[in-house]
């Protein structure tokens, strides 16, 4: 064990204790494969604002929002507010509520690719409606998505992110690589017979925070349509990046939209929106498709996701791009002062750190303990995403932590031999 781990594990005995309690009951200690890292994650005990604390007492500046999904950070007044108003009102019913109606009106304002909408209790369940939709419209059965793609735990979507493990289980997926329009447009020439949809993400949030560029999903964009098949544009982590998305900002229209994430609030949410005519398909009046949940366009997210979404203004937006770019610009310039091989992107709100040598694995896993050590929580992958809570003091704060980190991965004995 190394020292980074070593005061790891030292700083977090309850949470090392939880994690044990927890993997006699639940496989793996946890059901959320993302939040869980070696030799254990910590377990938190509560939240506020820009900060978590787990039950070891410790206090972290949150850098990745519960994966992107908590724009506004922790229990943001607007949102409790509104939840706690409605919770007196009640929680679900059988029937519609207007804070659904109200939500769906205004992202159809936000989204001019979207005459309809209907909601979700995830992104994978909007993964899962978005294929239904282009399955049934298309009498095709077949996706095609990029590698490293990532739109949830639907089978389908799992060959993106892990091509090996799903060989041989499920022949539905085409895999792409991404930015590469023409690896597209060959998958669609020789099999769009049998594809349904092409499912993008507008950034590859899983495969590392890649932007697509216009003339990619332009390309994408027309092979589909010439193929016969529907366009599904995932804007779950990226709808943050403008008020329209990020379609908004490449100034691509697709058939369908998935969204997730920001528009619940902090509340589990997703949702697919679209043209008219392939929304129909659930008119009950003349219904081609069912489609139900005893969650769906419940009033406590819908609540939460009204103020989430009209709380998230270009203004704000711009803003988080900005001291995105300063947290980028401050870590790098440490890392190159200690002669680390790190690039930290972003694009808009989103940042992903990586170091760039063939040990850059063992690094990354050895720096997000080490930022741990020093009170910054980020994904173990070393992806961040901003919060409208945070000022440039905060984010010198988080360079000044992360520098610390970078030092520690700079002096670790074990990865400097290896």
């Amino acid at each position: 064990m190394g020292t980074i781990e070593s005061r790891y594990v030292a700083n977090t005995p309850r949470s090392a204790a939880a994690d044990g309690r927890a993997g006699k009951a639940i496989v793996g200690s946890n059901s959320r494969g993302a939040a869980w890292w070696r030799p254990y994650p910590i377990t938190v005990a509560r939240a506020d604002g820009v900060y978590v604390e787990d039950v070891d007492g410790r206090t972290y500046i949150d850098a990745i929002n519960n994966y992107t999904s908590l724009v506004h950070g922790h229990g943001y007044p607007p949102i409790i507010q509104a939840v706690s108003k409605q919770l007196a009102m009640g929680t679900a019913f059988t029937a519609n509520n207007n804070h659904q109606i109200a939500l769906a009106e205004r992202l159809i304002d936000r989204i001019p690719s979207m005459d309809s909408v209907r909601f979700t209790n995830s992104g994978s369940e909007a993964g899962l409606l978005a294929l239904t939709i282009a399955r049934i419209v298309t009498g095709r059965s077949k996706v095609l998505m990029a590698r490293g793609g990532y739109h949830g735990i639907l089978m389908e979507f799992e060959a993106g992110s892990m091509p090996e493990l799903m060989a041989g289980h499920d022949a539905s997926t085409f895999l792409g690589n991404f930015n590469d329009a023409a690896s597209f447009e060959a998958i669609l020439d020789a099999h769009g017979d049998d594809i349904a949809a092409v499912v993008l993400e507008p950034v590859l949030g899983a495969g590392g925070i890649v932007p697509a560029t216009p003339e990619f999903l332009r390309r994408v964009q027309a092979a589909a349509r010439s193929a016969g098949a529907l366009l599904v544009l995932d804007e779950v982590i990226t709808f943050r990046l403008a008020e329209g998305g990020a379609q908004s900002l490449l100034g691509i229209e697709p058939d369908l939209t998935m969204l997730g994430k920001i528009i619940g609030g902090g509340f589990p949410v997703g949702a697919v929106g679209g043209r008219q005519a392939l929304m129909d398909i659930f008119d009950p009046g003349q219904p081609k498709a069912f489609h139900s949940g005893t969650y769906s366009g419940n009033p406590i997210t819908m609540t939460a996701g009204l103020a989430s979404v009209e709380a998230l203004t270009e203004t704000r937006i711009k803003r988080m791009t900005s001291l995105a770019t300063r947290l980028a610009d401050g870590i790098e310039r440490h890392a190159s002062n200690l002669d680390l091989p790190v690039a930290c992107g972003c694009e808009g709100s989103l940042l992903q750190l990586r170091f760039e040598r063939g040990d850059g694995l063992d690094r990354m896993a050895s720096f997000h303990l080490a930022a741990l050590n020093h009170g910054l929580l980020l994904a173990p992958r070393g992806m961040m995403a901003l919060s409208t809570l945070m000022d440039e003091a905060l984010i010198d704060e988080m360079v000044q932590r992360a520098a610390q980190a970078l030092q520690d991965v700079a002096d670790e004995p074990d990865l400097e031999s290896a």
